[in-house]
């Protein structure tokens, strides 16, 4: 996992070859004034959700993971705190993988917990579990994947 301001992203460029495109594409939007919607940069090896999402307190939160894509999430209209555990630590799968989404979900509790700025933003590794959308009330932000 790796938090970071926006401004930094450049040192994260060389960890993957889609990295430079997703991060000059987060600099050129102003996300506040997007539309929720999904756009594909280049298929489905790299594509960008923008959601109004509900958060949620820490206890009802699940942590995820996933086998085939990176996440880079960026919380845009307010603070969105994350929990984080190693993927090989998380025990209590919740039913299966899901292939199709790249998603298994857990019945976990995180380690870690980390509130996340607007302007900052959170890299999740599939060696990552993570659960999103703690706090209270809602967020817009923006989720980008980026396939290994």
């Amino acid at each position: 996992m790796i938090l970071d301001k926006l401004e930094n992203s450049g040192k994260y460029e060389h960890l993957h070859p889609l990295f430079k495109q997703a991060f000059d594409y987060l600099k050129s939007i102003d996300f506040s004034k997007a539309e929720p919607t999904k756009t594909e940069l280049k298929g489905k090896d790299l594509f960008v959700m923008v959601s109004d999402s509900d958060l949620r307190a820490a206890d009802n939160a699940k942590p995820e993971a996933h086998k085939k894509y990176i996440d880079i999430q960026l919380p845009i209209s307010r603070p969105e705190t994350f929990g984080w555990k190693a993927r090989q630590d998380l025990t209590h799968p919740i039913g299966n993988f899901d292939e199709e989404r790249d998603i298994q979900f857990f019945d976990d509790k995180t380690e870690t917990q980390i509130t996340v700025l607007p302007g900052n933003f959170l890299i999740f590794f599939p060696e990552d579990g993570h659960a999103p959308c703690i706090g209270e009330g809602q967020v817009r932000k923006v989720v980008v994947k980026i396939k290994i």
